[in-house]
């Protein structure tokens, strides 16, 4: 079974314009990315996908694989579906390009879900991990997910999923960690459908999938350090490497 990772790097994002290129440590964000998917081993091939000259540069020029994509597309799972198009493979895993803190065991719990029989079902998989902080709980730039007692996705919200109405109900909290892994007839699938109600409202792409009756199965992980999406996430992220 053939399997690769896109890392989708768009330059101009709305929260922290910029912010693959700001530097951590002694590499930018994305090159931390990058760098830590490839150490995993666990992939044929590894590339970044980017609509900028400048962060393809930025891997090109350090021994990287990048590709240009269009600039407009809906979401990073449209952009990566562009570059995989002509590539031969069974499974994509999309690395978010702001996670610079990527480690092996989380990616392998990904992979596995698609072995086996049971795994034969599994279009579409992701990571989540436990939320306990009530700040974040209540921070919709995290994004909480639902989950069955099968670990299918019920829903994904910036919203507190579930609403602690009862307050004596004990109720674990999950992040959704935006790296998925997809059987490459599903990506495909993803990009033929218009941006969905759901998708549109809470700008979390995964929700495409849930509307047009396909669930993600979940897989629990341990802390995978911060996804980057402030600059308050850049200096939390530096304390870490510390």
């Amino acid at each position: 079974m053939k399997k690769i990772a896109m890392i989708p790097a768009r330059y101009a994002a709305t929260r922290f314009p910029a912010k693959l290129m700001q530097l951590l440590g002694t590499k930018t964000v994305i090159r931390h990315t990058y760098d830590n998917t490839v150490a995993t081993g666990l992939f044929d091939e590894v590339w970044v996908v980017t609509d900028s000259e400048i962060i393809f540069n930025e891997i090109a020029s350090n021994g990287g694989k990048a590709v240009m994509s269009r600039q407009q597309h809906e979401s990073g799972s449209d952009r990566i579906a562009e570059a995989v198009a002509d590539i031969e493979t069974d499974i994509v895993v999309n690395v978010q390009g702001d996670e610079p803190f990527v480690k092996k065991e989380p990616l392998q719990k990904l992979l596995q879900v698609f072995e086996g029989e049971t795994g034969e079902k599994v279009q579409v998989a992701s990571l989540m991990q436990v939320l306990k902080e009530p700040q974040f709980i209540a921070d919709p730039n995290y994004v909480k997910v639902a989950v069955d007692k099968n670990m299918n996705s019920l829903f994904f919200s910036r919203s507190i999923i579930p609403y602690p109405r009862n307050n004596e109900a004990v109720i674990t909290y999950y992040e959704h960690i935006g790296v998925y892994a997809f059987r490459k007839e599903a990506l495909m699938g993803f990009t033929t459908w218009p941006m969905t109600p759901l998708e549109a409202a809470e700008k979390i792409e995964c929700l495409r999938y849930l509307e047009n009756g396909i669930p993600l199965k979940m897989v629990v992980t341990e802390y995978m350090g911060v996804e980057i999406d402030t600059p308050e996430d850049l200096e939390r992220a530096a304390r870490l490497l510390k």
